[in-house]
């Protein structure tokens, strides 16, 4: 839920910052900047600004599509667990912890002990074996 979040907070400023570059696009339409700095004169040109509009939207789209693919992916691989090879205990905020304990700081859930059917299996083919002493 925290990766949706900051997901959702890039998306929002780039989408921003594409509308200040549209609404700047306008306001050059609008205010005559270009006579007031250069004394140049000013005409509107509405069909200018409208192609800009469009081309910022042509650029705005792919981009924050893409965007939007690689902060998940980015997400995605950050969020893997480390689990040691060796003993099996989990990485959590720098302390390697066992398994059980990680699930209790990280999910507040209690953890029980179990064996599966494969491991029961295996369990009882070693007991039928005798004990070579």
């Amino acid at each position: 839920m925290r990766a949706q979040t900051h997901i959702s907070r890039i998306l929002w400023l780039e989408i921003i910052g594409f509308l200040i570059i549209i609404a700047l696009s306008w306001a050059h339409e609008l205010t005559n900047v270009t006579h007031s700095i250069i004394g140049v004169e000013y005409v509107p040109d509405w069909v200018e600004a409208a192609t800009e509009t469009a081309m910022v939207g042509v650029v705005a789209i792919p981009v924050i599509i893409l965007t939007n693919r690689l902060v998940s992916r980015l997400y995605q691989l950050e969020g893997f667990l480390r689990v040691c090879a060796w003993c099996k205990k989990m990485d959590h905020d720098g302390e390697w912890i066992p398994l059980e304990e990680f699930f209790e700081r990280k999910f507040e859930t209690a953890t029980s002990h179990g064996i599966c059917p494969a491991c029961l299996d295996e369990a009882k083919e070693k007991m039928k074996k005798p004990q070579v002493a």
